[in-house]
């Protein structure tokens, strides 16, 4: 049996930009996603600190080093740019692989800078 489990997730990210005419997805800094090991085009959850919003839709990169979190389409009504998001993967795992994989965490600084990065739940 395969069960779904916290694969990785950047938490506090501000929301940099909201881009209502894009075709969907968030955009995440290339460097962000490494920190987190998230990839194009996978599927993420996404929850707005500042409304309460929850909502998944998929990952585009961003370029290297702005600190770009961008969401576009329609998600970008569920937003303002400034609010603080966590964005969550998840990974299908065995119960073994579940039993002994640590999921990365990044926590961000309000300039989506990396403030921690560390493996396994708090």
């Amino acid at each position: 049996m395969n069960i779904t489990m916290l694969y990785s997730k950047l938490h506090r990210a501000t929301v940099t930009d909201a881009n209502l005419n894009y075709v969907g997805s968030i955009t995440i800094d290339q460097d962000l996603m490494d920190a987190v090991n998230m990839r194009v085009g996978q599927k993420i959850d996404i929850v707005n600190i500042n409304n309460g919003e929850r909502f998944s839709t998929y990952i585009i990169s961003g370029q290297r080093g702005k600190k770009d979190i961008c969401l576009n389409g329609a998600a970008a009504r569920k937003v303002h740019k400034g609010d603080k998001i966590i964005i969550i993967a998840y990974a299908s795992m065995s119960e073994a692989e579940a039993d002994v994989y640590k999921p990365k965490i990044v926590i961000l600084e309000e300039d989506n800078t990396i403030a921690q990065s560390f493996e396994g739940l708090i």
